[in-house]
């Protein structure tokens, strides 16, 4: 069997490792970025001077060598599904007897005019960090437009170098399409506490051209001019797809595939960011560019691959992040703007910037997800808690066995829980079951109340 992948990220490499796991096919991974596969949410700290490059790829280069997987860069520009064969761009000819696309993300563009000029870049892929690079030496000022975790990382970046930073944010508060409003807030006023100019409701309208093809400048929607000598676009990604459009196979948004990742053409998949879910799982969407996702893709598939046909069941929605210093974590359903049935626990820190939301079934009470800044609870229990549909007040009477944050630091059960007693006029018995011998016989359901 002659399997061929396009795309060396995290949903190609994982299905590649798991497919030589499994068989004795023959692989071969296509990518036309990187000689190796790299941790792509390293990018920004190769950048701020605290890993380099190589130490961003997860295997050694014999690795590729070991395991047999045959690794080729360069583009393809056609896919001859008839014949089984890929057509690279400098004309040669690809067979294969499995194909999974693995093509990742694409940044957005609308169209904007002077987008693309020199100075004008995203913040996914290598080349685009190389960019950044080539444009730091005396750059004194960056205007990053699109108000989501890519942007606030690239602003980061160029903080970390002494650059001045103005962000532009088309909504009224920043990811408040995603998170509620007052985690929302919390952001805001960190951003701007790190000297970045958070421009909110703002638009781009123009990127200007300084006459030698380089930007100079913005226009924003309501006509202001702003100076720069680089531009980051980070209004969001798309499946990267171009490369298939007026093909046999069928693409929505993304490449769309079944519950087994299949493509409406048999023996060829999509996995990862490029692929879109034709009928997803209640409460997830069609498409999700998350590592954790692709990963799971690329093991889904290789099984498939490999003689034994499994579904893609991505579980629990989880993801995490870090707005400059505040972590992130979020388990479960939270909604920026939630249905009636959603009632929420919310409490915040004096300093403003840590915070709990517990999401609850208004009716049943039971628990529907969490939402943290700046406080870690452990994974592994707050998603038995919602894959149990355990009751709120069983959940935050046992609250200290979810807290991963270190023993000394300071504990925040008991005022999550007085918010609760607040709300509702209900009294909880606090547990302080903490400790990794009580989380574990937790975990196996044994735990002596």
């Amino acid at each position: 069997m002659n399997v061929v992948i396009i795309g060396n990220g995290i949903s190609g490499i994982t299905a590649a490792r798991h497919i030589r796991k499994r068989s004795d096919a023959t692989i071969t991974v296509i990518s036309a970025e990187t000689d190796y596969f790299f941790s792509r949410t390293a990018l920004m700290y190769i950048y701020m001077g605290h890993m380099r490059f190589k130490d961003t790829q997860p295997y050694e280069p014999f690795f590729w060598k070991k395991n047999r997987i045959n690794l080729k860069r360069t583009f393809i520009s056609d896919v001859d599904v008839e014949n089984k064969q890929l057509v690279a761009s400098d004309g040669e000819i690809i067979s294969y007897d499995k194909l999974i696309l693995a093509t990742g993300s694409t940044p957005n563009k609308f169209g904007w005019p002077g987008q693309d000029l020199n100075r004008v870049g995203g913040l996914y892929s290598f080349q685009d960090l190389e960019a950044m690079e080539a444009a730091s030496p005396g750059l004194k000022r960056a205007v990053i437009v699109g108000g989501g975790l890519i942007g606030l990382e690239m602003a980061e970046m160029f903080l970390s170098r002494g650059i001045a930073v103005t962000f532009l944010v088309r909504e009224k508060s920043y990811w408040d399409i995603l998170i509620p409003p007052e985690e929302s807030q919390m952001i805001n006023r960190h951003i701007v506490e790190h000297g970045i100019d958070l421009r909110l409701e703002t638009e781009l309208k123009e990127i200007v051209d300084d006459g030698n093809g380089n930007a100079c400048a913005v226009i924003t929607n309501t006509g202001e001019r702003i100076d720069c000598g680089y531009v980051g676009l980070t209004a969001g990604v798309h499946p990267n797809v171009g490369f298939l459009k007026g093909g046999k196979i069928e693409i929505g948004r993304g490449i769309l595939v079944d519950e087994y990742l299949q493509t409406n053409i048999p023996d060829i998949y999509a996995i990862g960011d490029c692929s879109e879910q034709r009928n997803p799982m209640p409460g997830r969407r069609p498409i999700e560019a998350v590592w954790y996702t692709g990963r799971m893709m690329g093991e889904t598939v290789a099984a498939t691959i490999c003689g034994t046909p499994t579904v893609y069941n991505p579980g629990i929605w989880f993801n995490s992040a870090k707005f400059l210093d505040i972590e992130y974590q979020v388990y479960g359903t939270v909604l920026a703007n939630p249905p009636e049935n959603h009632q929420s626990i919310y409490w915040e820190a004096d300093d403003g910037k840590k915070s709990v939301r517990i999401v609850f079934d208004k009716d049943d009470k039971t628990i529907l997800g969490f939402n943290l800044m700046g406080i870690r609870y452990r994974h592994e229990v707050c998603e038995k808690w919602i894959r149990e549909q355990t009751n709120v007040e069983i959940v935050l009477r046992d609250l200290s066995l979810a807290n991963f944050d270190p023993e000394f630091f300071r504990q925040y059960e008991a005022d999550v829980i007085r918010q609760y007693e607040k709300m509702t006029g209900t009294t909880i018995r606090q547990s302080n079951k903490r400790g990794l011998d009580n989380v574990l016989r937790f975990l196996k359901g044994v735990m002596v109340l």
